[in-house]
């Protein structure tokens, strides 16, 4: 089975590492289409590797010097938001893989599903803030949406070949990051260095952080009733600090199924990008003797507010996960300068959540007009 892959976000975690898959698998996969926002010196180095017919940097500043930089491959260099919707739409292309970060993915994502490619799906936000039209349109155009992230892809190789009106609740794990255990008098101080630190995952700074405050396991809440059709009522988050089961699906006699594996982002890309083909691969494998046991904990939702302020937002509906995200967005990025404290990181969520009216059924010009709303209000 022969797919040509286009890679939304191909400097970032993800990107990097379905390109090593990719390495792995040249005799069937191909990228046929890459894009990132500016880091042009690897992107031309992925450019050379692996020859892509189109290529695409979101700064226009960055597309120019790229374009200079592979004057000599012949490749046309898009840019902006055209470019990416451009890039989803090639007829070429069977799977787009997006793993950008940010409400950046929604478009792109929903223009791939109009021409009628499958999407392998890394970008929360597509589905947090989007899951509604999402998820109808995919149905609608007969597109299969596989999850990137290993816990979404734990359930839905859990759920493989099962009744799903069988199913009576998620068990969504997380680690618990780097301050798991701690109380919230110890994390007045903590500072962006502490926080990532991750014990269990290599990832970017923004899902680093995310993960430390347990929105990261909020937004997964959210992505899963989407992707599974789920009421919020039978997910249940579970804190499991070695990373090893990645997530479980109980069933309406008890039993629970869950997929388990050492903590590699290839083995998830993999799986998407083959489905429903299960392919050879040449990492770790989990030795269950040297892991000895697993632990199972109940989430500190008090201390660790951006889970239950993310239940909150998504009970809610309409625009406010949205808002949500937005409002962590900014956040991050201020903590991530040392603008602000670490819990303030909650506070400005709360303050955001507070202040917006929601929209319900929102448009996806309702979604990013949310979104700026939120930025604004959160600046003054």
């Amino acid at each position: 089975m022969n797919r040509n892959i286009v890679l939304l976000g191909s400097t970032g975690s993800i990107g990097t590492q379905t390109l090593d898959v990719v390495r792995n698998n040249s005799d069937e996969l191909k990228v046929i289409g890459l894009a990132a926002n500016t880091r042009t010196a690897e992107v031309e180095k992925q450019v050379r590797e692996f020859r892509p017919k189109y290529v695409c940097m979101y700064d226009e500043h960055a597309a120019k010097e790229l374009q200079a930089k592979i004057e000599d491959t012949g490749i046309k260099v898009m840019t902006g938001m055209e470019g990416l919707l451009e890039i989803v739409s090639v007829p070429e292309a069977d799977t787009v893989l997006t793993a950008v970060v940010g409400m950046i993915g929604i478009q792109p994502t929903i223009r791939a599903i109009e021409s009628g490619k499958d999407i392998a799906l890394a970008n929360k936000e597509t589905l947090v803030c989007a899951g509604h039209i999402i998820m109808p349109l995919a149905a609608q155009k007969n597109v299969q949406i596989l999850p990137v992230d290993s816990e979404h892809s734990a359930i839905f190789q859990s759920l493989n070949g099962e009744p799903k009106d069988k199913l009576e609740k998620i068990i969504l794990t997380a680690s618990g990051g780097p301050f798991r255990g701690k109380k919230r008098s110890e994390l007045e101080n903590m500072t962006a260095a502490d926080a990532l630190k991750h014990p269990n995952w290599n990832m970017g700074p923004k899902v680093t952080i995310d993960s430390s405050s347990l929105v990261n396991k909020g937004l997964e809440v959210m992505e899963a009733r989407w992707l599974f059709d789920v009421a919020l009522d039978n997910i249940q988050v579970v804190i499991h600090p070695q990373s090893i089961l990645h997530s479980a699906v109980q069933f309406c006699d008890g039993a629970v199924i869950g997929q388990m594996g050492v903590p590699d982002m290839k083995l998830p890309i993999q799986y998407a990008l083959f489905y429903p083909d299960r392919r050879p691969m040449n990492e770790k494998r989990l030795d269950l003797f040297e892991l000895g046991s697993m632990t199972f904990e109940k989430p500190d939702m008090e201390t660790f507010r951006g889970l239950k302020l993310a239940f909150d937002s998504a009970k809610t509906g309409g625009s406010m996960p949205t808002v949500f995200n937005a409002a962590n967005e900014m956040a991050v990025r201020a903590f991530l300068k040392g603008e602000i404290k670490y819990l303030q990181i909650y506070d400005m969520i709360q303050r955001a959540m507070e202040h917006h009216v929601k929209i319900d059924n929102p448009s996806v010009e309702d979604i990013l007009q949310a979104e700026k709303e939120t930025y604004d209000y959160l600046a003054k």
